[in-house]
């Protein structure tokens, strides 16, 4: 299964994300297929979530699964997760 999903990078005590189409069975900071966007959970800069809307879009139509976090920051940029 395909799913979309956060992949951590950033230094320690200092996390940001990607957000990325992956397969399921890759670890979490493995390979990808996609990388839609980019979150920092700390909000220290005006642009700490960035995602890919269309493609977001694409990928969903294709049957991609996000995980609930991935879901909550799709519908935040307007993205339709159904």
């Amino acid at each position: 299964m395909v799913k979309i999903r956060l992949s951590r990078f950033g230094a320690t005590h200092n996390p940001h994300y990607r957000i990325v189409v992956t397969d399921a069975r890759r670890p979490r900071d493995g390979g990808y297929i996609e990388n839609l966007g980019h979150y920092d959970p700390r909000k220290t800069t005006e642009t700490y979530l960035k995602i890919d809307a269309e493609r977001a879009a694409y990928w969903i139509a294709q049957g991609a699964q996000p995980t609930q976090t991935a879901r909550r920051l799709l519908k935040s940029q307007g993205v339709k997760v159904a």
